[in-house]
């Protein structure tokens, strides 16, 4: 099995970096531009959006609405390469949403799964588990 690089690591990381800056700037189509063109997104709801068009769509609704002015930080906990060209990256995210209907803090952790192109890493799939409330 193929070794991630420092390159791979820090390219990974960029791009978690761009998800996280184009949510906290409520930017739906940048958040959507790391994914594959026919890539699977599955929210905290277990909706199944297909497609980069879909998931822009949706992310620009839900920044628009119920987590208008929220914020999210992410931490990549894991990332490993399954082939030369796949990566399986975990990351925690916290959510901070100021109002609304799911005002508060929630806590998330997601799965991602990338794959090298001629451009960089893109995501294939990512699939997004909120974390239950502590008791």
């Amino acid at each position: 099995m193929s070794t991630l690089t420092d390159a791979d690591r820090t390219a990974i990381d960029a791009l978690v970096a761009t998800l996280e800056s184009a949510w906290n700037a409520g930017a739906g189509d940048a958040f959507a531009a790391p994914f594959a063109p026919d890539a699977d997104f599955v929210n905290v709801r277990a909706e199944h959006h297909q497609g980069r068009q879909a998931i822009a769509a949706g992310h620009t609704g839900i920044l628009r609405s119920i987590y208008a002015g929220s914020t999210n930080q992410y931490v990549v906990k894991s990332a490993r390469l399954l082939t030369s060209e796949v990566a399986l990256v975990h990351v925690a995210a916290v959510l901070d949403v100021p109002s609304g209907p799911l005002a508060g803090r929630m806590t998330a952790l997601y799965s991602m799964v990338l794959v090298r192109t001629g451009s960089g890493w893109q995501i294939a799939s990512f699939h997004n588990t909120l974390e239950p409330p502590a008791r």
